[in-house]
């Protein structure tokens, strides 16, 4: 099975770390810290994605001096590289089209979501993608005011309320017909990609799963990650012994 990592933003959000190494070379954990890409690399060949492709631009020579052909992290690994930034799909053009679905997933999460078995529901689903969805509360710190316009009566008063949402994983299944929507040099945003492909026809689905996830994209954030995955390390990285490589077909 085959994967796109994506990996060449600038982080700008956890400046000044990323002023000199990129994003996805962050280390976590304080004994033995392992970059977030290699705890990403690891999961990838423990669930059987052997054929992985690195789309890189900010700094991206640092991450291929790193990953090198992608062998000690059980996974075959090569590069395409961004001359200006193309956003989170436009850079997939880069990457020849692929005859089988591929998981396309940004290069600074954290988690632990069974990849295989996403890579089979979504198979299994025949969708022309799948996003991975995960349940978030957001809080909102003030008293929130409804009225209405005029004369401004107030019709409702809630204390710091809290909403639930499904957000974005940043973790994807596309099947090969997603390249057709892409054009070369075009930069183009996942979600606008993938709404193109709804509004044409093509069925979008979601996938949720039990499981941890993280975005580390904010210094908050990065603390949080070095704090889970310390506690944790053994979930995230695997055991070779004990999990051995998934192989997924349609209904197995």
């Amino acid at each position: 099975m085959k994967a796109i990592i994506l990996a060449g933003g600038k982080g700008t959000r956890l400046r000044p770390f990323t002023t000199v190494f990129p994003k996805p070379l962050m280390p976590l954990g304080e004994e033995n810290p392992v970059p977030i890409l290699e705890v990403v690399l690891r999961q990838l060949g423990r669930f059987g994605f052997d054929d992985v492709t690195i789309i890189t631009g900010y700094l991206g020579e640092f991450i291929e001096t790193f990953v090198g052909n992608g062998k000690k992290f059980g996974t075959k690994v090569d590069y395409r590289r961004e001359v200006t930034p193309l956003g989170t799909a436009g850079g997939l053009y880069l990457v020849e089209r692929p005859k089988e679905p591929v998981l396309v997933l940004n290069g600074d999460i954290l988690t632990t979501l069974n990849f295989a078995e996403m890579y089979k529901f979504h198979v299994n689903g025949g969708a022309g993608a799948t996003i991975a969805s995960y349940p978030r509360e957001v809080r909102i710190d003030f008293g929130v005011l409804d009225f209405a316009k005029e004369p401004h009566i107030l019709t409702g008063y809630r204390e710091k309320p809290e909403f639930k949402f499904e957000v974005s994983m940043g973790l994807y299944i596309l099947s090969p017909q997603a390249w057709g929507y892409l054009r070369p040099g075009v930069p183009l945003q996942m979600p606008e990609l993938l709404e193109t492909m709804r509004l044409s026809g093509q069925p979008v689905h979601c996938f949720k799963q039990t499981c941890y996830w993280l975005d580390i994209g904010r210094h908050d954030d990065y603390a949080t990650a070095n704090e889970i995955f310390e506690s944790r390390r053994s979930q995230f990285l695997g055991n070779a012994d004990t999990q051995p490589k998934v192989r997924v077909g349609r209904d197995q």
